[in-house]
């Protein structure tokens, strides 16, 4: 876990915008000796961020390091409470397990598990998620929000909403959502979405979200089997994608979007889900636990299940299934 007084002084730097912040200001602000902010400074350099250190002037971040560590992430964090605290390793066997374990632990709301390379990342129904490293942005996100566990479903979506607004905030491209957890460019995934509870029976005490983004990956990259249903945003745009300002841009809109949940309920979550969905209006087919169900996607309820017209006009009501268009 990231040190609350590297924190800070990442802080200062990102409110500072480029000025330079002098050496007794750091050390009043950290509450440490002149010696220790040099140390701050030359562990950052270490990492891959840039600093120009001027006589009488002080220190300034000029460039940062392509990478995904805490102290990465949180220069230029614009959130409250998301990604305030920040669990990086280079390498693990998934975010998902370690997000677990920390939130049983009792970790803050807004603890975010980070890793370069996952041996062992996995998606719905247990299956295998590729995980390179250095490529993507493997990450858990612990929320601890006050609703029922039945309605833990609606945050798949919130999920799936917040980083298609924040790839189009940060790529300009223009993602679709194929109901419940995937995120399509041009009909090929590259966003997997993971949401698992640790609840009472009318309680959750957690909500890990597991998120998997295909960043900058070329196609050769990929395992010749999906190389046909699987994509990457720089594939997509063309050029590689600044990785932390990715996962920034997808806390700040998920702390927006979790705010208006809370307070409003699923409805806007809804209307925004329903703007990017690729499936309502097209014939597709649910494969459940009980079998297949085929027809045409009318959209989801207001509790985020989804609604299939069959070709006798009887409405299926699908709460968990793998949808093919």
């Amino acid at each position: 876990m990231q040190s609350e007084t590297r924190r800070k002084l990442l802080e200062l730097f990102s409110q500072a915008k480029g000025d330079f912040i002098s050496g007794q200001k750091i050390s009043e602000i950290l509450g440490c000796s002149r010696t220790a902010v040099w140390k701050h400074i030359e562990d950052l350099r270490k990492e891959g961020f840039e600093l120009e250190a001027v006589r009488r002037r002080g220190y300034r971040i000029i460039k940062t390091p392509d990478k995904i560590t805490a102290n990465e992430i949180q220069f230029g964090l614009k959130t409250e409470v998301l990604g305030r605290h920040i669990y990086f390793e280079e390498e693990v066997d998934s975010t998902q397990k370690i997000a677990h374990k920390l939130a049983y632990e009792g970790a803050p709301e807004g603890t975010l598990v980070v890793a370069e390379l996952q041996k062992a990342g996995r998606g719905r129904l247990n299956r295998t998620w590729f995980s390179p490293k250095g490529t993507g942005i493997w990450m858990s996100l612990i929320l601890r929000p006050p609703i029922p566990p039945q309605k833990a479903p609606q945050l798949t979506l919130l999920t799936a909403v917040a980083i298609s607004q924040a790839i189009q905030e940060v790529t300009g491209l223009v993602p679709d959502i194929k109901w419940p957890n995937d995120i399509l460019m041009n009909g090929k995934k590259c966003v997997g979405i993971l949401t698992e509870l640790q609840a009472e029976l009318d309680q959750v005490r957690s909500v890990i979200v597991g998120m998997g983004v295909n960043v900058n990956h070329q196609l050769s990259e990929f395992p010749e089997e999906i190389q046909s249903v699987a994509t990457s945003l720089a594939i997509e745009k063309g050029s590689p994608i600044k990785r932390a300002e990715l996962i920034q841009e997808i806390l700040f809109k998920f702390e927006t979007l979790y705010h208006q949940y809370l307070q409003h309920g699923f409805l806007p979550i809804k209307l925004l889900w329903e703007g990017y969905a690729i499936s309502i209006g097209r014939e597709v087919v649910a494969r459940t636990l009980h079998g297949n169900v085929k027809g045409k996607a009318l959209g989801i309820t207001d509790e985020g299940v989804l609604m299939l017209e069959a070709a006798d006009g009887t409405i299926h009501y699908i709460h968990s299934a793998d949808i093919e268009l």
